[in-house]
């Protein structure tokens, strides 16, 4: 189906057109009821985040919980601005919105699209039906709060990836009543608006939004610009029956740049690659519905959801692919005395009309592929909860994982190709709360992630590329202390089997390989320390020990990629009234451009600044300075056997840029 922008602008004014998939949470703080102070700043409302947090503290592992107030200053360019401040996750950007997001190594060498993640919104999975996925999808400026579950304690997500999984929660009418605008503009003719608007009660509500986004880019040929809609329609059908629908819409045109060679990106990082036209056009529709229903001891919540997207992408051919993907999910949650229980499951199907076309400047010239592309992913998992006595739970569980891939090639010869997998994923952790706030945990789990048609479908049958398998073994803490709250984790995670991918040659943009033994080894560190209200300290510190371990060709060589140290820190001067906020990333020494290990990236540091005021009751200003010293360097790599002075495969960091906005709420 084909999705106009002018379809895009009448959505937006269809609130009650709006669709489903998560716990009835918010997003903007709710309007103040007569009689009541209103609120310093406009941010979230504490509401969902505070059920976030709470079923966090019932995890024996890492997780993290992102309101929208730890980014409301900032402009949000990319996923990269809403979790730099998440324990673990390391985020890239390698040209506007197109940035690299990997926990515990995820995806490690995927220089394109993402893997080894799954990304949902309110519950329900962004990824098609075979795994792969488009993050940009995810448009953060609606969010609430965003849950990041690291590794395997995405079980209740029904994930089994090494990664884990990331979901962001739309705010619902409830509790984010009124109307709230927000405007963003500055650096390479940047200008972003969003305006949303929340009505009802617990009985009925209703939110809807719409962001209209235009940025040229600080590179050559990196514009973008994008319309966006967002809603929910929230009912409760009786005392016991919730049910919610969602619906998002999504026109994204964003022109490409492409890698550097590591001369031009330290020395003209403004460079970009015009050749071809390169593009990544999504269009997408997603129509989505949860209900709940309250048990007394427990609760069943059940749903479905219906994806549908269009993707237009010129690069070394023009890619053109129109997919369907349907699913249904189910999960029951009890609780009795010591002993509480989890047990759900979920599916998806789905179709690609996969066509390929001679570039020709970024338009479809000669055909020269044609392929329907038929996916399914489906899983059953469990976990059992006891607490023998208080401060103390035993967790056991698995998720059980089947997948089926089938292509169905006409063009330029009739052949068809087929892969099914399973795989069970058992899980065991321990968490102790010693005291009030504070959560002592260790757990082992296994992860398996499936090929996608991008790894199966590199030649005329599917390459026999196989699973994904890893053991992870992760302790940690988390809690807070007075003026300190912490969490630290380190993790071990044996994989065999580990989907490598390398840029081959400029006519075929990668090839993938199961590795034998590799080794993912780390630290995931946050720390907040505020003595009094007008002063914050954060930080988040990743050690990443990623290597094979005796490989036949490139024996104990460090995997590329991720750099070994990589530091973020901020201060926060002030209140809600007036602040200004320093911040440093900090990267010592560079990443391997390799496998082979003979290139590496230089070390940097970035400095920048945000800034906050609220001018009345209801009306805020916020400012964003990046890169302020406009520092050349390496931010991101696409991975190569062996990289040499030629080898096109380096992103720049963000150039300086200056951004500034306005929220106001009514």
């Amino acid at each position: 189906m084909k999705i106009s922008r002018t379809t895009l602008a009448l959505a937006s004014l269809l609130p009650l057109a709006a669709a489903p998939v998560a716990a009835p949470l918010a997003h903007a703080q709710q309007a103040p009821d007569d009689g009541d102070a209103a609120p310093a700043i406009i941010v979230v409302g504490q509401g969902q985040a505070t059920i976030a947090e709470e079923q966090i503290a019932k995890t024996p592992g890492g997780v993290d919980v992102v309101p929208y107030e730890d980014y409301a200053d900032r402009t949000v360019v990319s996923l990269r601005d809403t979790l730099a401040f998440s324990p673990g996750v390391y985020t890239q950007p390698r040209f506007g919105q197109e940035v690299r997001i990997s926990i515990r190594g995820s995806g490690l060498s995927r220089s394109f699209h993402m893997r080894g993640l799954t990304l949902l919104q309110d519950g329900v999975p962004i990824n098609l039906s075979d795994d792969n996925g488009d993050f940009q999808e995810l448009e953060p400026i609606f969010l609430d709060h965003l849950e990041v579950y690291r590794g395997g304690n995405a079980l209740r997500f029904g994930s089994g990836t090494l990664g884990g999984a990331i979901n962001g929660v739309t705010p619902s009418g409830d509790s984010a009543r009124g109307v709230f605008a927000r405007i963003d503009g500055g650096s390479y003719n940047m200008i972003r608006g969003l305006l949303s608007g929340g009505f009802g009660d617990d009985r009925a509500n209703a939110w809807a939004g719409i962001s209209v986004d235009s940025h040229d880019g600080d590179r050559t040929h990196a514009k973008r610009h994008s319309v966006r809609f967002n809603g929910n329609v929230g009912l409760k059908l009786a005392d016991a029956i919730t049910t919610r629908f969602y619906a998002s819409v999504n026109d994204i045109h964003q022109q490409l740049p492409g890698a550097l060679n590591g001369s031009d990106a330290l020395n003209d990082p403004a460079k970009g690659n015009t050749a071809g036209d390169q593009q990544r056009d999504i269009t997408s529709l997603r129509l989505q519905n949860r209900t709940t229903i309250d048990l007394g001891a427990g609760t069943l919540t059940f749903g479905g959801f219906y994806n549908n997207k269009q993707l237009f992408h010129p690069i070394y051919v023009v890619i053109d692919q129109k997919s369907e993907d349907k699913g249904t999910f189910a999960r029951a949650e009890w609780t009795g005395g010591i002993v509480s229980a989890t047990l759900g499951g979920e599916i998806r199907w789905g179709t690609t009309d996969a066509k390929q076309f001679v570039n020709v400047n970024g338009h479809r010239g000669a055909q020269i592929f044609q392929a329907t592309q038929r996916a399914r992913t489906a899983n059953i998992y469990g976990e059992l909860r006891i607490t023998p006595v208080a401060g103390l739970s035993l967790i056991g569980g698995g998720i059980w994982a089947d997948g089926w891939r089938e292509q169905d090639r006409t063009m330029p010869s009739t052949v068809n190709a087929r892969a099914s997998f399973q795989a069970f994923s058992p899980k065991i952790g321990v968490l102790w709360q010693p005291a009030e706030g504070i959560d002592v945990y260790a757990n082992t789990n296994r992860s398996v992630e499936f090929p996608t048609f991008v790894e199966l479908a590199q030649t005329v049958n599917f390459v026999p590329v196989q699973p994904q398998k890893a053991w992870t073994v992760e302790v940690g803490t988390r809690g807070k202390r007075g003026p300190l709250s912490w969490d630290v984790t380190y993790y071990r995670a044996t994989l065999k089997g580990e989907m490598l991918q390398y840029t081959v040659t400029t006519d075929i943009p990668a090839s993938t390989f199961n590795a034998n033994r590799t080794l993912h080894e780390g630290v995931e560190a946050g720390l907040s320390w505020q003595p009094v209200d007008w002063l914050r300290l954060r930080q988040v510190w990743q050690w990443s020990n990623f290597r094979f371990r005796g490989d036949a060709q490139f024996g104990d060589n460090r995997l590329p990629v991720v750099p070994r140290h990589v530091l973020r820190s901020e201060v926060r001067f002030g209140g809600d009234a007036l602040h200004i906020a320093p911040n440093l990333e900090w990267v010592p020494q560079g990443a391997y451009a390799d496998y082979a290990n003979t290139a590496r990236t230089p070390g940097y540091a970035l400095i920048g600044l945000s800034a906050g005021a609220t001018l009345r009751n209801g009306l805020d200003v916020f400012a964003d300075v990046r890169n302020i010293t406009g520092k050349k360097a390496i931010g991101d790599v696409a991975a190569v056997i062996s990289a040499n002075a030629a080898s096109v495969i380096y992103y720049p960091v963000e150039r300086r840029a200056i951004y500034a906005g306005l929220r106001a709420r009514f």
